[in-house]
């Protein structure tokens, strides 16, 4: 069956797609007569070459099809051009996320002069990955990754359905449905050697929704076999500040404030990922319940003073 590499201009399609959906943003409404003037002045455009109306049209079906953004024409009013339902757009997840990183990398982009002074965290490689996994995405086509984990030797080769992509913790993940394993799994991309899109179409089962999947976790472990409870931290007045306007959790709630301390409730699965979270916070934060995570909790605290009790014998 016949492949086509990842690799082929997806990135520069996936940045003109990013700047084209910027522009419009940020103008609110704007001719295709000034989006090609602007687009004259890109540093995106080496040539200096005009956007073709053809081109701008298939940037527009392409920008519909792989992020649900519809830049609509307004014919009435000097065929001006316009995202569709941006105020809603903006009070949603993953559109508002798409907005606040087009409008970023694109300012950047055209500013390059201050590239050393906007500073970012540096991100692991796997990103040349994103536009084709993408891509496969909206079509619905399987891809073909070598992957090693960080417990293999050696790299191995499969193919998986992908169903949703997600970021945590300056790592980019793909949740994808393995036909080999028959369970959906994840995997990070920077662990990714290599992806091919294939011509093998795959159907997104109808009560799969990435929401739903991450609902009750932490991060990116979605903690199979752990079922969500309440959990209740005791947190350090001045630690609280950051939590409270920084929730480590969709459930979190606030249930008690003094002057020395505040209690923040959740509904989570306690999974590793969540446990490393609050022993990063040292002895500001405090588990309360339930009570096996507060003694597992307490046992890695005591390993850990057992090791530096040691230095000072």
């Amino acid at each position: 069956m016949e492949k086509k590499s990842s690799k082929d201009t997806a990135s520069n399609l996936f940045n003109r797609y990013i700047w084209l959906v910027d522009i419009i943003y940020r103008r609110g409404s704007i001719t295709f007569e000034e989006i090609n003037a602007s687009w004259q002045r890109s540093m995106l455009n080496l040539d200096g070459d005009d956007l073709p109306l053809r081109t701008f049209h298939n940037h527009r079906k392409a920008i519909e099809q792989m992020f649900d953004i519809n830049i609509e024409c307004d014919k009435r009013n000097g065929y001006t051009y316009y995202l569709e339902n941006k105020d809603d757009m903006e009070r949603t997840g993953v559109r508002s996320w798409l907005l606040n990183a087009f409008s970023i990398s694109s300012m950047i982009t055209e500013s390059y002069k201050l590239k050393d002074r906007i500073l970012f965290e540096q991100i692991p490689s796997g990103q040349i990955f994103l536009a084709p996994v993408i891509e496969a995405m909206r079509d619905n086509l399987s891809v073909e990754i070598t992957y090693q984990s960080f417990w293999s030797e050696t790299p191995y080769t499969f193919q998986v359905y992908p169903y949703c992509i997600k970021a945590f913790n300056q790592r980019w993940y793909l949740i994808a449905y393995s036909p080999n394993k028959n369970h959906v799994l994840i995997y990070a991309f920077d662990r990714i050697k290599n992806m091919i899109l294939t011509n093998t179409y795959f159907t997104i089962p109808n009560d799969f929704d990435g929401n739903t999947f991450f609902k009750d976790c932490f991060g990116i472990i979605e903690g199979e076999g752990k079922k969500a409870e309440r959990v209740l931290l005791k947190v350090d007045k001045n630690q609280a500040c950051y939590i409270r306007t920084l929730p480590l959790h969709h459930s979190q709630k606030e249930i008690d404030n003094n002057p020395d301390y505040s209690v923040f409730s959740y509904y989570i699965k306690p999974t590793f990922d969540f446990r490393q979270e609050l022993l990063s916070h040292g002895a500001e934060v405090e588990v309360l319940e339930p009570k096996w995570f507060r003694d597992e909790i307490a046992a890695i605290i005591f390993e850990q003073y057992k090791i530096y009790r040691n230095d000072e014998l």
